[in-house]
């Protein structure tokens, strides 16, 4: 992979495993596309990890392997299945705001043909307070699948990602201290968004949020890297243990420890 021109090592912590897709055959991948995985497994109520067992477990079966060891939170009481201290064992979390609720509370996800929407700025303007919801509610280290609209109307992205909306979910990251996920998958964020946030100060992430021997390719997040100029200090790098999100902001919720945003 055509990292080279960049000051910083290549990982794709979007990285899924998949029952054909074995740990070995995706550290051989890993190996021969020049990128560190950063695998996540799905965690919160109903899911693959659902209680403090089901991540020990898991980390013991990435122990030993050359990966980050991740978690992709679902819902935004996931932090209720766990102890504090068995997710600071992962290396990362992170989130996003697909699973969206609708008006009559449904939960839409949006990446599906089920997501509709009738009125457009509508729809923004709530989609737009539920990603704020998520960066400032849920102690994550990485906002992913940032920017992503449904079918109806990603033809009107930039239309619709307005310098305003931009700016409540760039604010956001910048007082939780989320790091912005580029994704490769979906081609976002716009340039747009992604100067403006650098700017600002943002972290970001690379991630492929892709299945199995797909895993790495990170072609979206290099154009970008190379055109905008991010450098070393720009990108997301795990927090060590006792620093972690899941610690650190609920330790400044209870207004223990260190002046942090909560």
């Amino acid at each position: 992979m055509a990292g080279d021109e960049l000051d910083f090592p290549l990982v794709d912590f979007h990285a899924h495993m998949e029952s054909d897709f074995p740990l070995e055959r995706a550290a051989q991948v890993a190996k021969e596309r020049g990128v560190r995985f950063g695998v996540v497994e799905h965690g919160g109520f109903h899911q693959t990890l659902a209680s403090d067992d089901d991540l020990k477990r898991y980390i013991e079966r990435l122990s030993g392997q050359p990966f980050y060891k991740g978690m992709q939170a679902e819902g935004l009481d996931w932090m209720e299945c766990f102890s504090k201290e068995a997710v600071a064992q992962l290396d990362f979390v992170l989130s996003d705001a697909l699973t969206f609720p609708e008006k009559d509370g449904r939960l839409v996800r949006l990446w599906t043909s089920e997501a509709k929407v009738v009125d457009k700025q509508d729809f923004m303007d709530r989609y737009v307070d539920f990603i704020v919801r998520v960066i400032s509610q849920e102690p994550i280290d990485i906002f992913a699948n940032p920017t992503f609209l449904p079918e109806p109307i990603v033809a009107e992205y930039d239309a619709l990602w307005t310098k305003e909306r931009m700016a409540k979910v760039i604010a956001a990251a910048v007082k939780h201290e989320v790091a912005i996920e580029i994704n490769s998958r979906y081609n976002i964020p716009s340039l747009a968004f992604i100067r403006t946030a650098k700017e600002a100060g943002v972290e970001f992430s690379f991630g492929s949020n892709a299945h199995g021997e797909e895993a790495g390719r990170l072609d979206y997040c290099l154009k970008v890297a190379k055109e905008i100029g991010l450098k070393r200090q720009n990108m997301f790098v795990p927090a060590p243990a006792d620093k972690k999100p899941i610690l650190r902001r609920t330790l400044a919720r209870l207004g223990v420890g260190e002046s942090h945003p909560s």
